[in-house]
């Protein structure tokens, strides 16, 4: 029996699996790396550094074994405003790229941070619809990205380059739908890819390759060293602090955004839970490592890690494989992996935006509120427009207030008087800042008896406003003479009211079955009656 039989991992994948899709994931970043890397306004080698450098440490490190990390276009279309304003700044076209070295690691400190303080659980307060607008938002932009393949010197090919750019990129795909269903031995894209370079190569077609593709955007191929450390030098003083902690803050923002949300996309696709704590610091880490060793950064990426899980990558040696094929195609393959059609990767990456789409979205459209589907198509355009970070805070944002105004519109109060002529507000629904108003309306203080009770049994304090609301209509029933009592709080709501004993003077009835103290009321005042 071959001894390199499926050896099962703790994810249920196997190392043979594990091997094959991260060599499929190292062929599929080297136009990425290259082509963010052009984004960004640095050399193709920063790229692919940056690529090795993320690919390597999260694979070991970060949270979600079998996710991918790399160069990105989200945090490219950044890098770029930062590396030419601070070629400005620092007076030369390589200050530049010194800013952003420095930036990365003031970025790798925030992401650090955020892991250590156990801030990637708030990636669990994003909701569906936000997280359905994001995935097709990022299928459009990959899509628009692989488009801007089928260029040549600047311009869209036509006649005989764009019909043989088009046949193989729909070559490849066939492949990638077929393989399936004649074997799930071997990676669908990683056939694909070595099926078409040999159709280029040995059939001497001519198409956009990898080096042609560098070449045509001033690159001279990807052949270079190991990466050596070197701490950036910059001009050090105030101005280039403050110049660039924003783009830092931004960075980290859009870095941990993308790749929490992508955990948990793979952690869908996976039936399985990785950890985001973990993750933010695997990703600090990274970029730290990018800004001493000349890397562009990055974060997860969405499109290798579906490629890496479709193909069988379930454990850390996936990315770990990929990151490592990655520097030895820097190393020693460069003259091979150039020879790769640019169309057999456009055709993965094709492949990819009809996984990553969620197409269930037309199929539940008219199932789902109008508020989600409002939210997720703003989540979409902004992701395209924009980028992730402003998308998904939008999505919150919209989400949120949403929510609160539909719990806004749930408070309601139930009124009755008992055969003591005490009234009774009994409360249904959320009190928060959202429903104070509402709240307010419900009480007639001028006509109320002496004695009112407020029961909270269906309700709950919850936030600063409430206990203001509660605090300030407590001071108009006292300035008409009037006692106010409240019932059946629960412990934290009690506890809330106790932190606010300076804002907020109420009588709470603790009482287990809230009978004894207004029983007591009562029979003092039947004895006065009597006497």
């Amino acid at each position: 029996m071959n001894s390199f039989k499926l050896i099962e991992t703790s994810n249920g994948g196997s190392v043979k699996n594990d091997l094959l899709s991260g060599l499929t994931v190292a062929l599929a970043l080297v136009p990425e790396a290259v082509a963010f890397a052009f984004v960004a306004g640095v050399s193709p080698i920063v790229g692919l550094y940056g690529a090795f450098m993320m690919g390597l440490i999260t694979s070991i490190f970060g949270g979600r074994p079998g996710m991918i990390s790399g160069a990105t276009g989200a945090m490219a279309v950044v890098m770029v405003h930062l590396v030419r304003e601070g070629n400005i700044l620092g007076g030369s076209d390589m200050a530049g790229l010194q800013f952003l070295f420095v930036t990365l690691i003031l970025a790798g400190l925030i992401q650090v941070s955020a892991g250590v303080l156990r801030l990637g659980k708030f990636v669990r307060m994003i909701p569906q619809s936000v997280m359905m607008g994001f995935v097709n938002g990022l299928a459009i932009v990959i899509f628009l990205s692989q488009l801007g393949m089928f260029k040549s010197q600047g311009q869209w090919l036509s006649g005989t380059p764009l019909y043989t750019m088009t046949g193989l990129v729909a070559l490849t795909m066939a492949i990638m739908i077929g393989i399936p269903y004649v074997t799930k031995k071997i990676p669908a894209a990683l056939t694909a890819i070595l099926v078409v370079s040999a159709l280029v190569i040995f059939g001497e077609l001519e198409t956009e390759t990898v080096r042609s593709f560098i070449v045509a955007n001033g690159g001279s191929g990807i052949q270079a060293g190991f990466p050596s450390f070197s701490i950036p030098t910059i001009p050090w003083s105030w101005d280039s602090l403050w110049f660039m902690l924003p783009y830092a803050c931004i960075l980290a923002a859009i870095g941990l955004i993308e790749s929490l949300m992508t955990l948990n996309l793979i952690d869908e696709l996976t039936d399985s839970h990785g950890s985001g704590n973990r993750e933010c610091a695997a990703q600090g880490m990274a970029n730290i490592v990018n800004g001493f060793f000349g890397g562009m950064g990055g974060c997860a990426m969405i499109g290798q890690s579906i490629i890496n899980i479709k193909s069988g990558g379930r454990g850390r040696l996936s990315g770990i494989t990929a990151a490592i094929a990655l520097l030895l195609f820097i190393l020693f393959g460069a003259n091979y992996i150039e020879q790769v059609p640019i169309a057999a990767l456009v055709g993965v990456m094709f492949m990819v935006v009809f996984g990553t789409f969620a197409w269930n979205t037309f199929r539940i459209w008219n199932k789902i509120p109008p508020s989600d589907i409002i939210v997720i198509l703003l989540v979409t355009v902004l992701t395209v427009l924009f980028d992730l970070a402003i998308a998904v805070l939008a999505g919150v944002v919209v989400s949120s207030l949403v929510f609160a105004w539909e719990n806004a519109k749930r408070i309601r109060a139930r009124k009755h008087i008992d055969e003591f002529g005490v009234k009774h507000y009994e409360i249904y629904g959320p009190l928060f800042f959202g429903s104070v108003e509402l709240f307010n309306s419900k009480f007639d203080i001028a006509n109320d008896p002496d004695e009112v009770i407020i029961d909270f049994k269906d309700s709950r304090i919850m936030d600063q406003s409430a206990i203001e609301c509660v605090n300030k209509l407590t001071e108009r029933y006292l300035k008409n003479g009037k006692n106010i009592h409240l019932r059946h709080l629960s412990s934290d709501c009690v506890r809330l009211i106790q932190k606010a004993e300076k804002i907020c003077d109420v009588n709470v009835l603790e009482d287990p079955d809230y009978f004894v103290a207004i029983d007591n009321f009562r029979k003092a005042q039947q004895r006065l009656a009597e006497a």
